[in-house]
């Protein structure tokens, strides 16, 4: 049984990142959501041409040595219009927010600090040189990299490729990631339960989950555990999708196929079991063009291994920078005594609240087994108890992880 650790290390190190066979280039308004493949440019500054904070008055930091100062208004210059004149000693422009500076000014006074009397303006108040001024690329030079491949393109980013006018950005493909259910007693949740059968819950959390991170879920449903079945469905699924799920058939009883199966379709077998509690019965198997997990067929347990494990590898497979992709952690208080037996890395489930402007996690009620997914609705993150910690008293610092 491997350790935490180096499961998630023989995972992460044989979970391929994409290649160039998986950009494609997408039309901006089809970028949201989407991962940059490749650093952008742009041939634009930011801002474009010196331009006014505020609206005030542009003038020359010279003529304001005397106070008040008294100025000639020589022109109104408007955003989105271009300036006219070049500033004279003793004159200045009328300005608003966004338009363009004129030649010879270098400071703007915002309007409060100013008295207007017909074609003049008193300058009440001296701003320091250059105030209000937003200069040609001081954001942004023309040619400086604009954004980095490996990031998801969210609201502000695609307000930067708009602003660029980057109208085809190159991103990764979704991967597709095939969902297949084992076990004899899985119904579908549109009919009777018969004794001893239990809903197929797994393919709905599931494919909500990768949707979650990106991603194409394709369902292949509920597979008997009958070895000639399962084999034609793994076999069909390695072949259609860059990554599988499967859930159940990988623990040692009688009915546990998979890991047999996935080394006679040629599959190389990472992960059997790893020291986790819940999660034990985890299983990763490499093959050419994909990536196999069998998870545990508890839901409790399939959720909390994607979180743990998949996760991080799917982010990596998908193209995400490894700073994206490795697990996020924090130190936080535990609101709540949390305990363990210690024999195994234990990972118990419940939310992040700000208490007094401190991060505190609450433990979710009710037992914390692999077989109650009742609790796990609305939970956020994961505190860790590693090997050899039983205990971690109310009000003491805990290792978590956020997984929402």
């Amino acid at each position: 049984m491997l350790s935490v650790q180096e499961a998630e290390s023989i995972i992460l190190e044989q979970v391929p990142a994409p290649d160039e066979a998986d950009i494609e280039a997408v039309s901006l308004e089809a970028a949201s959501g989407r991962i940059l493949a490749a650093p952008v440019t742009s041939d634009l500054d930011f801002p474009h041409w010196d331009n006014s904070a505020m609206d005030g008055y542009a003038v020359r930091h010279a003529d304001l040595a005397g106070r008040p100062a008294d100025l000639a208004i020589v022109e109104e210059i408007p955003a989105g219009s271009s300036p006219k004149k070049t500033l004279q000693p003793g004159q200045a422009a009328r300005i608003f927010t966004g338009a363009c500076l004129p030649e010879g000014a270098d400071t703007v006074v915002m309007q409060e600090e100013t008295q207007r009397n017909g074609d003049r303006v008193q300058i009440l108040a001296t701003p320091e040189s250059g105030a209000f001024v937003r200069r040609r690329g001081s954001y942004y030079k023309a040619g400086d990299p604009l954004l980095p491949g490996g990031i998801a393109l969210g609201a502000a980013e695609m307000a930067v490729l708009a602003a660029a006018q980057c109208l085809r950005v190159p991103v990764y493909r979704p991967l597709r990631v095939a969902l297949l259910s084992t076990g004899n007693e899985l119904v579908r949740p549109d009919r009777p339960l018969g004794p001893g059968q239990l809903v197929d819950s797994n393919q709905y959390g599931l494919a909500a989950w990768v949707q979650q991170m990106g991603a194409e879920p394709v369902r292949l449903g509920i597979i008997p555990d009958r070895p000639e079945a399962l084999k034609s469905a793994i076999a069909k699924a390695i072949l259609t999708a860059d990554v599988v799920l499967s859930s159940g058939g990988v623990s040692v009883g009688e009915y546990d196929y998979i890991p047999k199966l996935l080394s006679e379709l040629g599959g190389k077998i990472g992960v059997r079991s790893v020291a986790v509690k819940p999660g034990k019965p985890l299983t990763f198997a490499t093959f050419p063009n994909c990536s196999y997990f069998g998870l545990p067929g508890n839901p409790v347990s399939a959720l909390v291994t994607c979180w743990r494990f998949v996760g991080p590898a799917l982010k990596k497979r998908s193209g995400l920078a490894e700073s994206f992709w490795r697990p996020q952690w924090m130190q936080v208080r535990s609101r709540h005594e949390l305990r363990s037996g210690g024999k195994r890395e234990t990972y118990l489930w419940g939310k992040l609240r700000s208490v007094d402007g401190e991060i505190e996690f609450a433990l979710a009620p009710g037992s914390q087994n692999s077989g109650n997914l009742i609790n796990l609705a609305q939970t956020d993150a994961l505190a860790v108890l590693p090997i050899g910690q039983t205990h971690v008293r109310a009000g003491e610092s805990v290792r978590v992880l956020k997984v929402r």
